[in-house]
């Protein structure tokens, strides 16, 4: 069973939260917190596995909060709880799992919380050691999966776009997908794409459609086949 702290400082929407986790099974509310210093203080105690977290609070607001756990490495899963429809960029640029418009539906909350026991359970947080190994000069270069943006076929190579630059490595993207189903979402036979660098689509001047990434200015083109399943990706993570 996974372990939930919801941070929010209305408590209606705490009690609303509790009595929705409260009828699932496979999650349990370890705590509440009615803001961000409480919060900070109940994730040193309780070491949840999830936060549903608020934006709008008084003090230090729910973003400010989610980039001090990002800046401190290992922190738990984050869903963003709120009543802003325009902040999701920002949520998934402080690596947030999901991002949930209030009011809250309980499909909807189930479905967050299931992409973070996906996540969770795969081994791709952020507290384990899971990178992309690559030689350059003779050295090895470990990037953290996470901060992986693209994955692009080029020859008999693979090149790896992340935040700090490109790699290129020899795993395939069929390997590299069946290693990190959660992470990368398949668009072309040659491009894996990142879910959390995600941030829409666009047609290029020639008519294919083509992914927006955060982080890169590189748009890897979306096959025919797989654009009517990251239009729906894209739909449900409004």
């Amino acid at each position: 069973m996974l372990n939930i702290l919801i941070i929010d400082d209305e408590k209606p929407a705490r009690d609303r939260l509790q009595r929705l986790v409260q009828a699932m099974p496979k999650f349990d509310v370890a705590g509440e917190a009615a803001d961000s210093a409480e919060a900070l203080n109940k994730i040193r105690e309780l070491n949840p596995d999830i936060l549903l977290l608020d934006i709008s609070m008084p003090g230090m607001d729910g973003m400010s909060l989610a980039r001090i756990l990002q800046e401190g490495g290992a922190s738990p899963a984050i869903i963003f709880c709120t009543a802003y429809q325009d902040q999701a960029l920002n949520a998934f640029e402080v690596e947030a799992l999901d991002y949930v418009v209030k009011p809250v539906r309980a499909e909807r909350l189930e479905q967050a919380l299931e992409k973070a026991e996906r996540f969770l359970d795969s081994g791709e947080s952020r507290d384990e050691e899971h990178f992309l190994r690559s030689t350059v000069g003779g050295k090895v270069v470990l990037t953290p999966i996470y901060r992986v943006i693209c994955l692009i076929a080029e020859d008999k190579y693979t090149t790896v776009v992340h935040e700090k630059g490109n790699t290129v490595i020899d795993e395939s993207l069929t390997e590299l997908e069946q290693r990190f189903p959660s992470f990368f979402f398949r668009v072309h036979r040659n491009a894996l794409i990142s879910r959390k660098h995600l941030r829409g689509l666009e047609r290029s001047p020639e008519g294919h459609t083509q992914v927006l990434l955060s982080g890169t200015d590189r748009k890897p083109e979306v096959s025919r086949r797989n654009v009517s399943s990251l239009r729906k990706y894209l739909s449900e993570l409004s």
